[in-house]
């Protein structure tokens, strides 16, 4: 029976905490061997006598594609059967579930933007601590890696929300980065305001900041992508009836090439 009133609003409200905290506090102990090495470093950094040190980044670069990047897919599969009105659902039956299935795309994913962050990272030190006349070059060099930082939205919403294999999920995460960045700006400065408070307010850590983040993502993932569909829609209906004309709010190469999102089959799990 469905409880109305007050108390069926503080209970729905207690609903969504548990939810939200629950599928946090699944995030937080699959990627707990890569958190680890973060708060040793942070703490290891707070002391004013320590010495700098570079092992601890290797071993998270290390650690980050087997374990944080399959926890924030499956997090993120969580939150995208949110987004599609899909909330009574087991979350822990869901979550390991969508680790299991998509860990090898995640994983290999997870590898080449590590690998892609790494060599970056250390072009733009290198552009701007030996090589003084070119740092405009470490700076180009940083730009381009924020936007690779971004894209990391697109891409766990893309593992969440296709069967696709993990060069075209790289491919259209970056894309869709280029296509949408404001949806992507907004995410990140919603992911800014949410890291902001729970740095302000520690003990929010495990009551849902990951989760948060995870489904304001893909929430605008979900509005870009949709928004993609149509005007791939229009771009059929165009070529059907043998029009010639461009579409006139971006190139067609750019079109045909989104055009792949719509080929990926869906994911559709209970």
């Amino acid at each position: 029976m469905e409880t109305k009133g007050l108390m069926g609003g503080l209970y729905k409200i207690t609903e969504w905490i548990m939810r939200i905290a629950g599928s946090n506090l699944y995030w937080l102990l699959c990627s707990s061997p890569f958190l680890f090495v973060v708060f040793s470093k942070l703490i290891y950094n707070a002391d004013p006598a320590a010495q700098p040190e570079v092992l601890t980044y290797w071993v998270m670069a290390v650690l980050a594609p087997f374990t944080l990047f399959p926890a924030t897919a499956a997090l993120f599969s969580v939150t995208r059967k949110w987004v599609l009105g899909e909330t009574d659902l087991s979350i822990t039956k869901l979550f390991f579930r969508s680790y299991k299935d998509n860990y090898k795309q995640s994983m290999l994913g997870g590898i080449f933007y590590t690998l892609l962050i790494v060599i970056m990272y250390v072009d733009y030190e290198v552009y701007m601590k030996e090589f003084k006349n070119m740092q405009i070059l470490g700076i180009v060099m940083m730009v381009l890696l924020f936007f690779i930082l971004l894209s990391l939205f697109n891409f766990f919403s893309l593992v969440a929300h296709f069967h696709m294999k993990v060069k075209m999920l790289i491919k259209n995460a970056i894309l869709l980065t280029v296509l949408r960045p404001f949806r992507t700006l907004s995410t990140f400065l919603t992911a800014v305001v949410i890291g902001f408070i729970t740095l302000k307010f520690t003990w929010l850590i495990p009551f849902g900041f990951a989760t948060l983040i995870a489904w304001m993502a893909y929430f605008n993932f979900n509005i870009a992508y949709t928004k993609v569909q149509e005007k791939v829609e229009r771009l059929r209906q165009v070529e059907e009836e043998g029009t010639q004309q461009a579409d006139g709010e971006a190139g067609e190469d750019a079109e045909s090439v989104v055009a792949e999102l719509t080929e990926g089959e869906d994911k559709e799990k209970n």
